[in-house]
């Protein structure tokens, strides 16, 4: 099972076919975006098993400690950051007053606040204590704690937004988002603006440029992809019965590309005959489509959603 866990792991660093590329939806200078669908992993299909297993590894833990409801109230979350600036992150779903209340008490309780307002909409300037440096929720045995890295120490808060709760790593961007009603404004002809992928009932997809990327790689193998990777995408979408987990790693040159294709296979292919997989696993690998198109290495499968659970459980 382990070779599989690698294989899911390579495709949520990597990158796919049935999905159409496009930026209208990311900011053109964007360096790195994910987006999770919790309302259409909710729904009956491939994504349900996945969804009560997030409800059960966390969502549950979150309502006994805080009170939030996430399962009802949550229907997705989108985050992204820009060149240069802090990040965005978008709340969406129907989300209570009461729940508006509990988030601004947890907040308050972990630095100070000063209310601001932007195109009429109210929203909050978080500043960050020296004795408590974490915006989140934490029980008494710190099982839950929601870091958000910079965002711990200043941010931009606003909840005036009906069904949205929104924070931003800096002023220019809450007004921006506030301005445009919480929307995200995309940039279709940005140079460089960041590949994503798109499909019919979407789950889950992500995105990162060099930049996010980091300079040290566990061996000199990775940073070597790494040096010669310029963007990198995924998908995971419900495709009949069945997940359909998509990638797309754009590199430096074609060469690269057709070279790294060449190394998934033969991995694939190793898997495919090893005594310790298992016939589904084996069939599931077999169906993984890789493609070297110019700098573009594209990966696709689709896997028993049962599958999936049972690997990430393990």
């Amino acid at each position: 099972m382990r070779y599989l866990k690698i294989l899911i792991i390579g495709l949520l660093l990597a990158a796919p076919g049935l999905a159409a590329a496009r930026t209208a939806d990311v900011p053109g200078s964007a360096v790195w975006y994910f987006h999770i669908d919790l309302a259409q992993m909710r729904e009956d299909g491939p994504g349900k098993g996945l969804y009560l297993w997030l409800e059960d590894e966390a969502l549950s833990e979150v309502k006994e400690e805080s009170g939030i409801d996430l399962n009802k109230e949550l229907d997705s979350l989108t985050a992204f950051a820009l060149d240069g600036e802090g990040p965005v992150i978008l709340f969406e779903g129907n989300i209570s007053q009461d729940t508006r209340d509990k988030i601004m008490t947890f907040i308050a309780a972990a630095g100070d606040l000063k209310p601001l307002k932007s195109s009429g909409k109210a929203y909050y300037h978080f500043k960050g204590t020296d004795e408590d440096e974490s915006i989140g929720l934490s029980d008494a045995d710190n099982n839950i704690e929601i870091q958000i890295d910079s965002l711990e120490e200043e941010s931009w808060i606003s909840l005036a937004l009906k069904n949205k709760v929104l924070i931003t790593g800096s002023e220019e961007q809450m007004q921006a988002m506030l301005a445009n009603n919480g929307k995200i404004a995309g940039s279709k002809g940005h140079n460089g603006a960041l590949l994503v992928l798109t499909a019919e009932k979407t789950m889950l997809q992500a995105g990162m440029n060099s930049a996010s990327f980091g300079e040290d790689g566990d061996s000199d193998w990775e940073s070597n992809i790494l040096r010669n990777t310029e963007q990198v995408a995924f998908l995971m979408a419900a495709a009949a019965n069945k997940l359909a987990l998509e990638a797309e790693l754009i590199t430096s040159e074609p060469e690269m590309a057709e070279s790294l294709a060449s190394v998934v296979r033969g991995l694939i292919s190793l898997m495919s005959f090893n005594d310790e997989i298992d016939a589904e696993t084996v069939a599931m690998l077999q169906g993984t489509t890789v493609e070297a198109k110019g700098k573009s290495l594209s990966i696709s499968l689709a896997i028993d959603p049962d599958l999936v659970i049972k690997t990430i459980s393990d």
